[in-house]
């Protein structure tokens, strides 16, 4: 019955009642009452039930759409779907089940479904079928009406009531043929693939093998680079790239804690060079690996110590209390460098300057900025005698920006020909005449005014300039000479005297150059004299004999500027072709209050006699003075008392004038 049907039911049961209420109008007030409130209720539950059937017939209508997609999802799903009961007759089968299995999809509903199993397989599917109790998959055999077996995958689901009871099987069959081939295929594949790769693995081990030995051989190699591009090859102490690396750490970690201190220490061997050349660099690497293994004795562990090149040492002194642990250190580095070194049997004594850097000084934001400063202090530390340690200090940093200033001034100098040669009369102490001048260079700086070359030759040998700034000196006073010898004929100026620094004597091409300025003035050879120092025998050795050897066969004259301040090997001196030893002014000026000073000229005027060369003194300020050197048979004077330095001029002037003394 459907909605409407029963609707009219409810209908005519209502009119019923209503007749039968009507017929108990004659019955006492309190039944009618009870039979009225029963009507009610009843009018209700039927009005309840009503809604009940309009519910469900829309719940049938959803539940017949959802079947029929069900049953349309079933009919054209593309694999085989049946439905059988328990004992594995076929109930419902799809369209593609049919195809699947060679019958008509009518004719399947009824026939038992191991009809359809191949063979060989019917006993194994019989006895999944009796222990079947969740979804199952397996692969099997199915054998089509009239067909082929062929290879698939069947999987079962049960289905049961609601009292929880087993009604039925489902089924899915999946036709796997094409993939069984594939798996052949890809099963011989496999096969030939094992046998190719049996032979490569052969091939493979021994290849192995050696790439192992290389890999080894490499990481060896690798080990080894990044050790050397952060430890120095001589030492193995940390190099100029790790030790900024770790002074870095250390900068950034001192601007997170107010509280922490560190230092870095710049040390520099006094005197290596000599001890290199004198030696042999065999001995000079012994020194500094013994130097290296001394300084890792006076700091810590958690200092660095390291070699930035040649005999340049830092130590970075982190985490200490105040200045004084770090002046601490460099009293002990001093202490154990001031030990004798053995040198292949020759005890050997070296000394070392250094500066030192503090954290807390200036706000530093780079650390090759500590590291400049503490450069800074170490040769300030030279400068004031080495063998001792400085501290950088605001003032220092100052002279180091006067300096770069000056480095500047000094560049531009050389553009702008600053420049100027001052002659200072040489004096025949026996004719009483000028035999030559000394060309002494000055500097007319625009700020400055006229620079004596104390103030600025020793910045121009540190960068190098003083080759440009000698050489253009050499020429003008070469030039100036014969510009004198051609228009004075008569005074008979024999001698122009250059001084040669020790940076100017190391150059490989100096006798090509000085042969050129000679040729390009038309200056004679033997009118020229160059000055040098005692530390260029001293520290040049066979190489300065065979240069000035090469100078004494061009007519020049070598004269050794400031005698008896420097340190000089007699036996070296002897075999040096020295035409002239010039005496320093400072024996000469206190040579009538000093009887130390004037044994010690005396000495020099004897040593000279025996050597068969000339002596000058210079600084002669006063007539005693002269008269002093006159009696001891001095040949040559220069100083004050006959002339101050002088410009071209004016020297031209004192030529033209002759002066006696």
């Amino acid at each position: 019955m459907n909605v409407n049907g029963f609707s009219q039911q409810i209908e005519k049961l209502r009119s019923q009642v209503e007749g039968l209420l009507e017929c108990n109008t004659t019955k006492p007030i309190s039944q009618q009452e009870i039979i009225i409130e029963a009507f009610e209720e009843l009018n209700i539950a039927m009005e309840e039930l009503l809604t009940a059937c309009e519910e469900l017939e829309v719940t049938r209508a959803t539940v017949e759409k959802e079947r029929q997609r069900y049953q349309d999802l079933f009919e054209f799903a593309p694999d085989g779907y049946l439905v059988t009961d328990t004992a594995g007759t076929i109930q419902e089968a799809n369209h593609a089940a049919a195809t699947l299995l060679g019958v008509h999809q009518k004719y399947l509903v009824g026939k038992p479904l191991i009809v359809f199993i191949a063979e060989q397989d019917r006993q194994s599917f019989s006895s999944q079928m009796n222990n079947l109790q969740q979804l199952l998959n397996w692969e099997i055999n199915l054998q089509p009406r009239g067909g082929t077996p062929f290879p698939a995958m069947i999987k079962a689901s049960a289905v049961y009531n609601l009292e929880g009871k087993l009604v039925s099987w489902r089924w899915l069959l999946c036709n796997i043929s094409e993939r069984k081939q594939a798996e052949q295929m890809l099963h011989q594949a496999y096969d030939k693939l094992e046998i190719r790769v049996a032979e490569r693995t052969a091939e493979l081990v021994k290849t192995n093998e050696k790439l192992l030995t290389e890999i080894t051989e490499r990481k060896r190699a690798e080990s080894q680079l990044l050790h050397l591009a952060f430890h120095d090859a001589l030492t193995g102490l940390p190099n100029r790239a790790a030790f900024m690396n770790r002074l870095k750490h250390a900068l950034n970690y001192s601007k997170r804690h107010s509280d922490y201190l560190l230092a870095v220490m710049f040390i520099d061997l006094d005197r290596f060079k000599l001890i290199n050349d004198s030696l042999g660099h065999l001995n000079g690497d012994q020194l500094l690996l013994t130097t290296a293994s001394r300084l890792e004795l006076c700091v810590r562990s958690i200092d660095t110590a390291a070699r930035l090149g040649g005999d340049e040492f830092t130590i970075l002194l982190e985490g200490i209390q105040d200045v004084s642990d770090a002046i601490t250190v460099a009293e002990r580095i001093q202490q154990e460098l001031a030990l004798p070194f053995d040198l292949d049997g020759q005890e050997v004594f070296i000394t070392a300057s250094i500066g030192i850097a503090l954290s807390s000084i200036v706000d530093y934001e780079n650390p090759e900025d500590l590291l400049r400063d503490a450069d800074t202090a170490m040769y300030r530390a030279k400068v004031l005698g080495r063998a001792h340690y400085e501290l950088f200090n605001s003032d220092m940093y100052a002279n180091a920006l006067g300096k770069l200033q000056l480095e500047t001034d000094l560049r531009r100098a050389i553009e702008r020909q600053e420049f100027r040669v001052y002659y200072q009369p040489i004096v025949s102490l026996t004719k009483g005449s000028i035999l030559g001048f000394e060309a002494l260079l000055r500097w007319q700086h625009p700020e400055r005014g006229l620079l004596n070359p104390a103030d600025f030759i020793p910045l121009a040998e540190e960068t190098g300039l003083i080759f440009s700034i000698g050489n253009w000196a050499l020429h003008e006073a070469c030039r100036q000479m014969q510009a004198w010898r051609v228009c004075h004929h008569s005074n008979l100026l024999e001698k122009i005297s250059v001084n040669l620094s020790l940076k100017q004597f190391s150059q490989p091409d100096l006798i090509e150059q000085i042969g050129q300025i000679l040729h390009s003035t038309g200056l004679n050879g033997d009118t020229l004299v160059l000055e040098i120092n005692e530390s260029i025998i001293g520290e040049n050795g066979d190489k300065a004999t065979a240069a000035l050897l090469q100078l004494r066969e061009m007519g020049i004259e070598l004269s050794i500027d400031d005698f008896g301040t420097g340190y000089s090997s007699l036996g070296r001196l002897y075999n040096f072709p020295i035409r002239m030893l010039k005496i320093d002014r400072s024996f000469v000026n206190s040579i009538g209050a000093s009887s130390r000073n004037l044994e010690i000229i005396e000495i020099i005027l004897t040593l000279a006699d025996k050597l068969g060369v000339d002596v000058l003194a210079e600084g002669v300020e006063t007539k005693e003075q002269l008269a002093l050197l006159r009696k001891l048979n001095c040949e040559y004077g220069q100083g004050h008392f006959f002339s101050v330095p002088l410009n071209s001029s004016a020297a031209e002037a004192l030529i033209m004038a002759n002066p006696r003394w």
